[in-house]
């Protein structure tokens, strides 16, 4: 039976699963629910989050192994919450989605899904396609979850960047930023992609403008802030994070 018509399967068709840590982003509550009961009982730690910007917003405050995301949401859809993990995060995502269209599957692939499952679905395929999305992440080197440039290094799951082992203190809107620079280094990032990747972070008590941000950034992460070598301006396009760095 298919999740979107109901599940009625039984504990013992689950097979053991290690405890790992999954987001599910959908606004349906009841495929919500029984996904989640489904999982929970495969081992896995479920948690729900109804809108785009909520989910990212957990995926900011902390470490899920995994992402079932939903294409069709209400504030924002699924290839934007895509695009904008992708941006400095290697979570593993498996995308679902009602509608049949084969542009959809493949944008959001390019994107950086790792998998698609249309609905209805069987829920022993969506549990196999998800093992098999983290065995492979398993098998990822583990350096992708911890970015180095020269003395700079940029700690994905600890939201944290050091300079020479020390730790340098940034708002968590200030290291959504550094890390959707340095998650695309050596590509120039316009100020409006950097305000579309940020958005959805807690707001600050401060001007939120990325050149005043950048230059706060500089402060805390090079030699010479007035003579930047890592976090450079590009004239009249916006800003690239340099990926040859001493």
């Amino acid at each position: 039976m298919s999740i979107a018509a109901g599940c009625s399967t039984s504990k013992a068709e689950y097979t053991s699963g290690v405890a790992e840590r999954i987001l599910l982003i959908d606004d349906d509550p009841r495929l919500a629910g029984m996904v989640s009961e489904y999982l929970g009982g495969a081992g896995f730690r479920v948690a729900v989050a109804g809108e785009g910007r909520a989910g990212l917003e957990m995926l900011a405050r902390e470490p899920f192994d995994a992402l079932v995301l939903d294409l069709m949401l209400p504030d924002m859809d699924g290839l934007e919450v895509c695009k904008a993990l992708r941006a400095g995060s290697d979570t593993p995502i498996l995308m679902l989605t009602a509608r049949g269209d084969a542009m959809d599957r493949i944008v959001g692939l390019e994107l950086g899904a790792d998998d698609y499952l249309a609905k209805p679905f069987e829920p022993r395929e969506l549990l196999a396609r998800l093992r098999a999305i983290l065995r492979r992440h398993r098998k990822s080197p583990e350096v992708s979850r911890l970015l180095r440039f020269g003395r700079l290094e940029i700690d994905r799951d600890a939201r944290a960047a050091r300079l020479d082992g020390e730790d340098k203190t940034l708002t968590a809107y200030q290291f959504a930023l550094l890390l959707a620079l340095a998650g695309n280094a050596g590509r120039v990032m316009s100020r409006d992609a950097l305000m579309d990747l940020v958005k959805g972070e807690p707001l600050e008590a401060f001007d939120r403008s990325i050149d005043v941000q950048v230059s706060r950034i500089r402060q805390l992460i090079e030699d010479d802030p007035k003579k930047p070598r890592r976090l450079l301006t590009v004239r009249g396009a916006g800003y690239v994070f340099a990926k040859a760095q001493d």
